[in-house]
């Protein structure tokens, strides 16, 4: 055959390879994750039954130390991150509804809705330290790096308190306007709060203690949850109304406004996977990924368990922690309670660890 012909076949194919390993290359670059990447294979790796008394609300993982705290009433359960034994307890806590830490100087904090305090323990020891006041009826609890503040959302007073970190002092009283819920810090000085009855989302100057901005979240209603991708300023506000606005931290503006499942309370956002989570008390864990700051794909919904409405975020391992417990019959109506919930069994009380 002549040699030049054959030259001129291997350069054909030669071409044609490096055609299809460009095309690769730009697709590999180009392309969103794809779904199992993504998160669209979580699935339920654990089941354990806890038991004990007390109702829940709120969890936290520390991904460092391997805890995880989680709220039962009058006290904190306290877990091993990865063996899921119970490790510890902080006892004293009336009302607990969420927990915040502190790993700089070694101390958490709880909100304790029906005395109207915090309690400070020590993150190695779980020893109680001491106790500071609130506002009416503190919820959720958050802790600012910047100011080296604990900050108080205060349900029945509408109002957040402010907490030096190391001395556990009052540092001030913050008006809302508003029920507020949950809320984030963004660890330049900023915090962000949902007012759960104006459907609005406040930033807050952790040092002036002032309010800074008010966005409203439409077509978001009744915010509950809230998360923070704190690379790229967005922020996910679950909604009881079954939507998830993304909020610029900086302008307000709403982005997008993923669907969501019933009977939202929690969202989290891991900055290594890129996703957002809302947990919902109908039994579902909604997923979306952050394929760029703006843009934001569904990518599952996973089933839980019913009441399953809280979670923590395991940084390090990426799982999700739920919390629930088997319910008994829904109770009638009554003018104390007209829309009551069904009472969990005792003794059910339940962790679900969720991973890919």
């Amino acid at each position: 055959m002549n040699q030049n012909v054959v030259r001129g076949r291997w350069s054909s194919v030669a071409r044609i390879i490096f055609v299809l390993v460009f095309a690769v290359v730009v697709a590999a670059t180009l392309s969103p994750l794809p779904l199992t990447a993504a998160g669209g294979n979580y699935h339920l790796v654990q089941k354990l039954v806890l038991g004990g008394d007390g109702g829940w609300d709120y969890l936290i993982c520390d991904s460092a130390a391997r805890r995880v705290y989680i709220s039962r009433g009058t006290h904190v359960m306290v877990l091993d991150a990865d063996t899921y034994a119970v490790v510890g307890d902080i006892p004293g806590t009336e009302g607990v509804h969420g927990i915040a830490l502190a790993p700089e100087i070694g101390r958490g904090f709880t909100s304790n809705g029906r005395v109207n305090t915090v309690t400070i323990f020590d993150l190695t020891t779980l020893k109680v330290l001491g106790t500071a006041p609130t506002g009416n009826g503190p919820d959720a609890i958050v802790y600012d790096p910047a100011s080296k503040r604990v900050f108080t959302f205060n349900g029945h007073s509408n109002d957040a308190t402010a907490i030096d970190a190391a001395t556990g002092k009052v540092a001030g009283t913050i008006p809302l306007g508003g029920r507020p819920e949950f809320a984030v810090a963004d660890g330049r000085g900023n915090l962000y709060n949902n007012l759960v009855d104006k459907n609005q989302l406040l930033q807050i100057d952790s040092q002036k203690l002032a309010v800074t901005a008010s966005w409203p979240l439409a077509p978001g209603e009744g915010p509950s949850g809230l998360a923070m991708d704190r690379e790229h300023r967005r922020l996910f506000a679950g909604c009881h109304n079954q939507l998830m606005p993304v909020v610029d931290a900086d302008s307000g503006k709403a982005l997008e406004t993923p669907a969501i499942g019933q009977g939202v309370d929690a969202n989290a956002f891991d900055p290594g996977t890129q996703l957002a989570f809302s947990s919902n008390g109908e039994g579902t864990l909604n997923i979306v990924h952050e394929d760029s700051p703006e843009k934001f794909t569904p990518v599952a919904t996973v089933s839980t368990q019913r009441g399953a409405r809280t979670m923590a975020l395991d940084l390090k391992t990426h799982n999700i922690f739920l919390v629930t417990a088997d319910f008994g019959p829904l109770p009638e109506p009554t003018p104390e309670h007209p829309h009551p919930r069904p009472p969990a069994i005792p003794g059910t009380f339940t962790l679900l660890v969720f991973g890919q």
